[in-house]
């Protein structure tokens, strides 16, 4: 069952030590990931692939709202912790509330934290929490074209919907 790899930030740290400890290469990410699609899903193989453990830090419902809008997220974190969890390159995921996840990489301090191809490595604010705890930042991994803001621009053009 899939629901066994959501588990709450407190937990985390001890897992990624023993981790660790065994020689394992732990990257983490973060995002919203709301309607799950094939940008998300090659986006996070090709994490997965840069070490041996991936933890996603899922943004909460209520700082998706923040971020993207009173409109999102369309699907509830519990379900999108869901669907994240039954991608076989997902570890383990995590809910976060923040509006950044730099207290949990804090918590967590990952070898590698990935961000998509739609920031810089000077965009990245928790850049300088990661490299302080000895990992290091990958920015540029995405798929042009495949994201969550261009599907919802696809489905209202196409059923003449305006989008909020």
């Amino acid at each position: 069952m899939p629901r066994k790899k959501i588990y709450p930030r407190d937990q985390l740290p001890e897992i990624v030590h023993r981790a660790k400890a065994q020689g394992q290469v732990i990257v983490t990410t973060n995002g919203c990931f709301d309607v799950l699609h094939v940008g998300h899903l090659r986006y996070l193989q090709a994490a997965r692939e840069l070490g041996d453990l991936l933890i996603v830090g899922l943004n909460s419902n209520s700082s998706v709202r923040a971020l993207k809008g009173e409109s999102r997220p369309l699907v509830p974190e519990g379900e999108r912790a869901e669907m994240l969890a039954g991608l076989t390159c997902v570890d383990y995921i995590t809910i976060f509330s923040e509006p950044d996840p730099i207290a949990l990489l804090s918590a967590l301090k990952p070898n590698i934290h990935v961000k998509g191809g739609d920031y810089t490595i000077e965009q990245v604010i928790e850049r300088e929490v990661v490299e302080a705890n000895g990992g290091k930042v990958v920015v540029g991994l995405n798929v042009p074209g495949k994201s969550t803001t261009d599907l919802i621009q696809t489905i209202c053009e196409r059923y003449g919907v305006k989008d909020e």
